[in-house]
């Protein structure tokens, strides 16, 4: 295996900007979590809205304890009811049916506000409708649009609100006819007092107090809508990082995408670094494949590289590459560590035990077993960058043709497990004595290895 046909991975980088390498787009992605907040927001809008309207019937008959109550409560039904209405056709940006039920909402409460009560034994002027305070009702529905809803409807419904309730003051304002003889009677009570007398008329509609209702309004929906901007883009950023995260964890094992998500460019600098490579391959597997069905080749490769995949990112290593019916993997990369060589050997040994366990269950279901041969080695690499737009990340050098050239070995050496004498060296020298991973290895001195001019000193396990 030359240099430049060492094996590489996707740079984190590259994951990091947005590429996915199992071909998705981050608009997929992004538009899933959008979909399962919003779905969760509305959910959370309508149980806060069911919770806000038991709290306001309950606090109505306070307020109005008799029959006259009822009225209201049948506008606080109605906003129930349109809020699980709300709930069954959310989506993410906007639907015009999710629209229609939001101006319902409005035009429900608005309603609800300025029309008289006709179970009420009172009969006052209309204007009287407007100086009761309810104009503070329509803002727990412009609360509770920030839970679910984009900041354009937010604002939306900020501007619906002051249509609807304009509009609803200027017909009340052209078509009610005062009652006779009141504003007279406030005039004559406060005579000399005119700014007062028009205060309290109960004629009036004091339409500069409605103005002030709806320019707070106003402000206070932009406001929100802002934040629920805001809130979104959050929203987006977290679940790129998600996204980001889950396609390093597709590389490395948890704690080195920990370290890599709290660095910028960790991989940029080109530097030599002493490494642990490990390969690992499916002997014979042309011949073991040729008289299975495609299907069962793909079941066969797809459950060795998940059990060999796990073993390397249980020890800390890196899933380098897929090599067909192989993989290799890196230990020290992209940053070193204590133990390299520990968790190299670790992980190959472990990858034996998995296969031997593998072996059994398909012996009992009466399937042929499989037998891989592993090759490790601890040498120095070239680690860094390359490419132009997309970028991968290689480990390249000596170092990685040894460790492929060790696994060759396995073969003419009927063994499953061969390591370099620099490996178990290195091993050693991590543990500060003996180590129990290096039992039952033979020393086999002298050894030839393709590629490599001098003769080297292996360890095999059968």
């Amino acid at each position: 295996m030359s240099e430049n046909a060492s094996r590489r991975f996707r740079s984190p980088r590259a994951l990091m900007a947005g590429l996915d390498p199992a071909g998705g787009t981050p608009g997929k992605y992004t538009e899933a979590a959008l979909l399962r907040h919003k779905c969760e927001g509305m959910d959370l809008a309508v149980r806060a809205r069911w919770v806000a309207l038991a709290v306001i019937a309950v606090f109505l008959i306070f307020l109005t304890p008799s029959r006259e109550v009822l009225f209201y409560h049948g506008f606080l039904a109605l906003l129930a009811l349109n809020g699980w209405l709300l709930r069954r056709v959310a989506r993410v940006g906007q639907s015009r049916a999710e629209l229609a039920l939001i101006f319902a909402d409005l035009a429900i409460m608005t309603l609800g506000i300025v029309m008289p009560n006709p179970l009420s034994d009172e009969h006052l002027p209309l204007a009287m409708q407007y100086r009761h305070g309810n104009f503070l009702y329509l803002f727990v529905i412009l609360a509770a649009g920030t839970l679910a809803f984009s900041w354009r409807t937010v604002i939306g419904i900020g501007l619906w609100t002051a249509a609807i309730w304009t509009g609803a003051l200027i017909v009340a304002w052209w078509s009610s006819a005062p009652f006779p003889g009141l504003s007279q009677a406030a005039q004559t009570v406060f005579a000399g007092h005119s700014d007062l007398a028009a205060r309290l008329d109960p004629n009036a509609f004091q339409l500069r107090l409605r103005i002030q209702e709806v320019v707070v309004f106003l402000i206070v929906a932009v406001t929100l809508g802002v934040s629920a901007r805001r809130f979104k883009r959050l929203l987006i950023d977290n679940a790129a990082l998600e996204r980001e995260r889950a396609n390093l964890s597709r590389y490395f094992s948890p704690n080195v995408v920990e370290e890599l998500s709290q660095n910028d460019e960790p991989l940029k600098q080109v530097r030599r670094q002493d490494i642990a490579v490990l390969f690992v391959d499916i002997v014979g597997f042309t011949r073991f494949s040729a008289d299975l069905d495609p299907y069962e080749v793909i079941e066969v490769l797809r459950g060795f590289h998940a059990r060999m995949e796990a073993e390397v990112f249980r020890y800390d290593g890196t899933l380098d590459k897929y090599l067909g019916d192989g993989l290799m993997a890196t230990f020290g990369t992209p940053l070193s560590g204590e133990t390299d060589a520990t968790n190299a050997l670790d992980c190959a040994r472990a990858m034996v035990r998995v296969i031997d366990g593998w072996n059994q269950e398909r012996r009992q279901r009466g399937e042929a077993e499989i037998h891989a041969g592993i090759g490790v080695h601890f040498g120095t690499a070239v680690l860094g960058d390359i490419g132009a737009n997309r970028l991968e990340f290689a480990a390249i050098g000596t170092s990685v043709n040894v460790a492929s050239r060790l696994e060759a070995l396995t073969r003419p050496l009927s063994v499953r497990l061969v390591i370099s004498d620099a490996l178990r060296a290195q091993v050693l020298q991590e543990a500060g004595g003996a180590v129990t991973a290096l039992d039952g290895f033979t020393r086999r001195p002298d050894q030839s290895v393709r590629g490599i001019e001098e003769t080297m000193t292996i360890w095999t396990l059968g």
